[in-house]
């Protein structure tokens, strides 16, 4: 069998083993890398990868162990920030998304997860980062935790207005977590670490901001208004769709004021985003052993979060 390190990721170490060459036998075994447990709850981890898979959107689940799991290899190309931009890829990627939008939960529906992480995130901040003195560039280089404890206020008051759905969303639709299978013409996701209730806009958001890439970080590829209102026209479609299909219904129409209420809702909750990127970069900056400049990316998103503040504040809800 023969074993294959992949580098790609910057949360944890992924191996694939296999036999055959075209890696079609192939398994992944994924260790989480350190201090993961911070911010990542592995047992939600675990039923999401269950629910996702019980509805045809995640490989299946072999074994877990006490740091790491083992799943099945999915066949196919990670994508790059050029291939999200093709609208016969984003097309996909737009229903593939609705898809695990409409997966309905038994019972009453969960809080979404977001403000609860970025609490999370500034309480880490506060005793585990600001307390060393070995820290120097935090004073100078990012905002004070007085400021930015300020921001997630006024974004908890902004965007919990919006009226944006509580659904089942991957959280974290960077690129690489897109597999895209040619021959098939379908993608799938992958790493649900932070799978969960969340709002629906924010699942959109975050991933037009993941059009800029990770590794060389890019804000001229967010997408455009056109190109967002494409995107966002297909999603729409499939998810009503699959919705009324669950509840023994039709395909429906998209109107204009619904397309433009989650462009303007989808750009303000991708704020948030940036916010809770920013935090988890200082954090994995301080604990993580990859090899990844997480403080350079956290004053990135840093940087962009005050940058599109000023322009998407100024948009408004369709009446």
């Amino acid at each position: 069998m023969s074993p294959s390190l992949f580098t790609d990721g910057i949360t944890n170490k992924l191996m694939a083993c296999y036999v055959d060459e075209g890696m079609a036998d192939a398994i992944l075994v994924r260790v989480y890398g350190r201090k993961t447990e911070l911010f990542v709850d592995r047992e939600s981890e675990l039923k999401n990868f269950q629910v996702l898979r019980a509805h045809a959107c995640a490989p299946k689940l072999y074994c877990t162990f006490q740091n790491g799991l083992c799943y099945e290899f999915m066949q196919g190309t990670a994508l790059g920030p050029q291939h999200v931009r093709e609208p016969q890829i984003f097309r996909l990627v737009a229903w593939e998304m609705a898809k695990i939008h409409a997966i309905h939960t038994n019972g009453s529906l969960p809080k979404p997860s977001l403000w609860h992480k970025l609490h999370k995130y500034l309480t880490i901040m506060k005793t585990e980062l600001t307390t060393k003195a070995s820290h120097p560039r935090l004073c100078h280089e990012v905002p004070s935790l007085e400021v930015l404890e300020q921001e997630v206020a006024w974004l908890k008051e902004s965007l919990s207005q919006l009226g944006s759905p509580i659904v089942l969303c991957h959280n974290d639709l960077l690129c690489k977590n897109i597999i895209y299978n040619e021959s098939e013409e379908h993608v799938r996701f992958i790493d649900y670490e932070y799978a969960g209730y969340n709002y629906q806009a924010f699942d959109i958001g975050n991933h037009f901001n993941e059009f800029a890439g990770v590794n060389e970080v890019d804000y001229s590829l967010y997408p455009s208004r056109d190109m967002q209102l494409q995107w966002l026209r297909h999603y729409l479609q499939a998810y009503k769709q699959l919705s009324r299909e669950s509840q023994g219904g039709g395909a429906g129409v998209v109107s204009d004021k619904e397309l433009e209420t989650l462009y303007v809702q989808a750009n303000q909750f991708a704020l948030a985003s940036h916010l809770l990127w920013a935090f988890w970069g200082l954090i994995q900056d301080q604990y993580s052993t990859i090899d990844f400049n997480f403080f350079r990316y956290a004053r990135l998103r840093f940087k962009q979060y005050f940058k599109a503040k000023s322009m998407v504040t100024a948009l408004e809800m369709p009446k």
